[in-house]
């Protein structure tokens, strides 16, 4: 064990005897108790947890008057959880102590290992939290079966004494049976950011532990737990923690951006299924956890991480209207260039059929630019009209968001309303905010979005839906949105539309 330092304040002192063991080294000291290195009898290293009895909580003992966390203790037998060796009580200056004799492991916990090495890769994190859920496996199925409660990267020792890290979980301080009742439950003291949503109400099961261990494979490859939110401000003042964590957990689980190896989609699903605030949308046991991890199962991407408990969601919402107006005929002049646009791209939206007949492909989309007021926004308008499609106007605005990966869901989520309301005509106005050059400097997000756009945009035309972009800065736009089969027809104006009047000039 590494990373501890030895402090005068521990209740037993360096080769110090107690029962049968003599203390070697002084290694933890929490609220109610204090660990050592012993070594028994027989010359062999163990974990010696000496507990305070006065400084437990009424919880930690069962309904006969003993102490849960030995009872609990006495049970464990498993490659991936501490092994239980002996206990006993002792009174020393007049105070009753209760000690616990484990295992010794020879290794770290994943909190220090961590802090030394750095987020882990997937294939690592997902090594130990197998291990992880092989020994919650074991606890869940147990004829009586018991909670941890308290899985966090700092409870959960690395072996290293076979040359790989076996991750083995230790501290059973706030396990429970299942049996008992949640007023045998006191959270105090707890990591909340490791905690089920129920479990900061202090309801525990056993998909709370569920929870935890998304959250230990969260951190393991992020580095960060899920959902954290600095507490430093109100660290004593525990309303003032809760009502922050609530509201960052109202947010969608974030992802950061991170271009680690086997980092997918599926291993994203997990962790988001996994993390679930409603409890029904998480794995049923440990055991279809370790399967997902396996790839024995294929896990969809579930949406209520997007939601807060009262069921809103951070989606943007886009509407659409019906044009009703005089089309075309509002605009004055410009006849060879209406014509144009009837010919190539309004009859060809209005009898798809026909065109098809004869090869002829369905325009998706055109880009008007220009200025500011030449009256681009105006005659998109009109030209929803004279088509006599839906018509939905946008700004970037409406669509680009903080969250990772929210901007790209509103993009897909307009098209998917622009074709459920077929046939749409989707208005983007200042195009080059939405979709800038990627080769330019803009964030990793803003490329994610483009590459999104260009998803989205492929053959939108068949779908019956019908992209306009405008902009003032064509030069902006990454210039794969501006090839054929995406925004097929280009039209500038560099004429100022007269005040009061609506004169808009494009030329193609």
């Amino acid at each position: 064990m590494t990373g501890f330092i030895e402090d005068s304040m521990f209740t037993l002192a360096k080769r110090q005897q107690l029962g049968n063991y003599i203390i070697t080294f002084q290694v933890k000291e929490g609220d109610y108790a204090e660990t050592y290195r012993v070594k028994n009898a027989d010359g062999k290293n163990r974990f010696l947890k000496l507990i305070n009895c006065a400084k437990l909580h009424r919880t930690q003992f069962d309904a006969n008057g003993n102490i849960l966390e030995v009872q609990i203790a006495k049970t464990l037998n498993h490659p991936n959880v501490v092994k239980y060796h002996d206990n006993g009580e002792v009174v020393l200056d007049g105070r009753k102590f209760a000690y616990i004799v484990f295992d010794y492991i020879s290794g770290e916990t994943a909190s220090q290992y961590i802090a030394r090495e750095g987020s882990l890769s997937v294939y690592d994190a997902k090594t130990i939290v197998l291990g992880i859920l092989n020994g919650i496996k074991f606890l869940h199925t147990q004829q009586e079966p018991i909670m941890h409660n308290d899985l966090t990267i700092q409870n959960v020792m690395l072996d290293m004494s076979k040359g790989t890290n076996v991750p083995r979980i230790i501290d059973f301080g706030y396990a429970r049976y299942l049996s008992q009742g949640s007023s045998s439950f006191n959270k105090n003291g707890l990591s909340p950011f490791y905690l089920a949503p129920e479990a900061l109400n202090g309801v525990f099961s056993v998909k709370s532990d569920i929870f935890s261990s998304g959250a230990i494979l969260y951190n393991l490859i992020f580095g960060i737990p899920p959902y954290f939110v600095d507490l430093s401000d109100c660290k004593n003042d525990a309303t003032a923690q809760r009502e922050k964590i609530d509201a960052q957990r109202e947010l969608p689980l974030h992802i950061p951006d991170n271009d680690k190896f086997e980092l997918d989609e599926q291993i994203m699903n997990i962790m988001r299924k996994a993390l679930a605030s409603d409890i029904e949308e998480r794995f049923e046991s440990a055991d279809e956890f370790i399967r997902a991890l396996n790839g024995d199962i294929k896990i969809a991407r579930i949406d209520n991480q997007k939601k807060a408990k009262s069921g809103e969601t951070p989606t943007k919402k886009v509407s659409y209207s019906v044009p009703k107006g005089k089309g075309f005929s509002a605009i004055a002049g410009m006849e060879e260039l209406k014509e144009q646009m009837r010919v190539e791209v309004i009859d060809a939206l209005n009898s798809p059929e026909e065109y098809a007949k004869y090869g002829l492909t369905i325009p998706n989309g055109m880009l008007l630019y220009g200025p500011p007021g030449c009256g681009k926004t105006f005659f998109a308008k009109h030209f929803a009209e004279e088509v006599g499609f839906n018509f939905m106007l946008i700004k970037p605005s409406s669509l680009k968001s903080r969250f990772v990966n929210a901007t790209q869901e509103n993009i897909a989520q307009m098209f998917k309303d622009a074709e459920e309301n077929a046939p749409t005509i989707i208005f983007i106005d200042e195009m080059n905010e939405l979709v800038p050059n990627r080769d330019s400097d803009v964030h990793e997000m803003a490329r994610s979005a483009v590459n999104e756009m260009l998803a989205q945009m492929d053959r939108t035309g068949e779908r019956g839906v019908f992209i306009i972009g405008a902009t003032n800065y064509p030069d902006m736009i990454d210039p794969a949105i501006l090839r054929a089969g995406r925004l097929d027809k280009k039209y500038g104006n560099y004429i100022p539309v007269c005040t009061g009047t609506k004169l808009p000039l494009f030329f193609n």
